[in-house]
């Protein structure tokens, strides 16, 4: 499958903005999405991820404020991001899996080549 995010850009704190995640290739309805950001000399770190099911997991940092969504029919992933903060600065990417585990970089074969959000305070 492959992946293409779009969707960032400059915003301020408080502000929202949707990214999506177009998937071509292969079924979305196969995968478990996930979205990943990296921050200026840090590493990789999990944000969300929603299985086949629909069932999802947010790490605490982003849980209330970003919901991720799928919409299969379209090949498409959203992560909806409210309350942005300067923190949530980084580059965005979104994932595809097939693995069991689907909450760690290293579970995910399939990477988009990332879109970057600035939240200046």
């Amino acid at each position: 499958v492959q992946l293409q995010a779009f969707g960032g850009g400059l915003v301020h704190t408080g502000d929202s903005l949707r990214l999506s995640c177009a998937a071509s290739g292969r079924m979305l309805r196969n995968y478990h999405m996930g979205w990943f950001r990296q921050a200026p000399g840090k590493e990789r770190e999990f944000v969300v991820a929603i299985n086949r099911s629909g069932g999802t997991r947010y790490a605490g940092s982003v849980k209330g404020r970003f919901t991720i969504s799928r919409d299969n029919a379209k090949s498409t992933v959203f992560l909806q991001m409210n309350s942005l903060k300067p923190e949530d600065t980084a580059v965005y990417y979104c994932a595809a899996t097939v693995s069991v585990s689907y909450y760690r970089p290293s579970d995910y074969r399939a990477w988009g080549q990332g879109t970057q959000l600035t939240v200046s305070s």
